[in-house]
């Protein structure tokens, strides 16, 4: 599979997955493309032993967590992370409040919650993570779930 064809493809995907990670428009921006500089240096090593989606995925969620540690490290300050106000206004509020409770879980549920969003396959997300199947199918119900009651709690 070609670069370009790989990057049309997965853009999208892989920038939702990094929102419900930071849940910060930018910050999503950059480490997606921090993603396709490993995926581009990567692609002529890839063996096809997996799907390429999964190994795609696995690049961005590892990218995701890095970062997420990186951000750890740095002090942090109480002021709230907001889209810049064109940005806001393209995206739907319910969508947005998506992100933010997203972004809000622990990190492996984000991972699993993002990528079932993206509609990976299950047994993918298992191999992504590292977990069975059947822990994969119980952990979405039990994510969904938290999420549903956030949405509640705030009145939507």
């Amino acid at each position: 599979m070609e670069f370009d064809e790989v990057y049309k493809s997965y853009w999208q995907k892989i920038f939702r997955l990094c929102m419900g990670y930071v849940n910060n428009y930018e910050l999503a921006q950059d480490i997606a493309q921090e993603t396709f500089i490993i995926i581009w240096q990567q692609l002529p090593k890839f063996r096809n032993e997996s799907n390429i989606g999964t190994w795609i995925f696995s690049i961005a969620s590892n990218n995701c967590l890095r970062q997420i540690e990186k951000e750890k490290r740095i002090i942090k300050t109480d002021l709230p992370i907001n889209l810049r106000e064109e940005q806001q206004e393209s995206i739907e509020p319910k969508i947005q409040l998506l992100y933010k409770f997203i972004s809000e879980l622990p990190e492996t549920d984000r991972i699993i919650i993002s990528l079932e969003l993206e509609e990976v396959k299950q047994v993918e997300i298992a191999n992504i993570i590292g977990i069975s199947e059947v822990n994969v199918r119980v952990k979405i119900h039990r994510i969904k779930e938290k999420l549903m009651r956030k949405f509640k709690e705030n009145g939507q």
